[in-house]
């Protein structure tokens, strides 16, 4: 049984910091991504980094057969990208329209209004309940502007 996502562990765990970051991939010639948090730094040599990722995300799938992807590091100044990746779109439309892409070296596709990017290459991952948790090795990365990161704390824990 689910815990209630207002009881004291679910309270507690929301009070855990993360960033905020667009998940990009271009697969079949498509741009695919998703607003992402649960992110961080796993290793220094080589740079890693792991992204959990909803097991029923179609970017999942796309990240799979690519074996790249793209982190668009969020500001203060640049959270307003996030509008079109919170709620369902209507058919036919996706949360890059309007929205400024460019191509890391490797051709992955990243925010231009980003306050920073990282392109990683796939090198693992590891499922655990209602996600995946995707590793992989940073190839290159660009801070875009002089800025701090946004963080994110969730009223729960244990749901968006």
């Amino acid at each position: 049984m689910p815990t209630p996502s207002d009881s004291p562990l679910a309270l507690a765990l929301g009070r855990v910091p993360s960033g905020l970051y667009i998940v990009t991939t271009r697969h079949g010639g498509e741009t695919v991504g998703f607003l992402g948090s649960f992110v961080m730094q796993m290793g220094f040599s080589p740079p890693t980094v792991c992204v959990a990722v909803a097991k029923d995300r179609v970017a999942l799938a796309s990240i799979r057969a690519v074996g790249r992807f793209g982190l668009s590091v969020l500001d203060p100044e640049s959270r307003g990208v996030m509008k079109g990746f919170l709620r369902r779109l209507p058919e036919g439309e996706s949360p890059f329209d309007g929205l400024e892409l460019r191509e890391t070296p490797s051709g992955t596709p990243v925010l231009a209004g980003a306050l920073a990017w990282l392109d990683c290459r796939t090198t693992g991952e590891f499922e655990t309940g209602d996600h995946v948790a995707v590793f992989a090795e940073v190839t290159e990365g660009r801070v875009l502007r002089a800025g701090e990161p946004s963080t994110h704390v969730r009223r729960s824990g244990l749901g968006y």
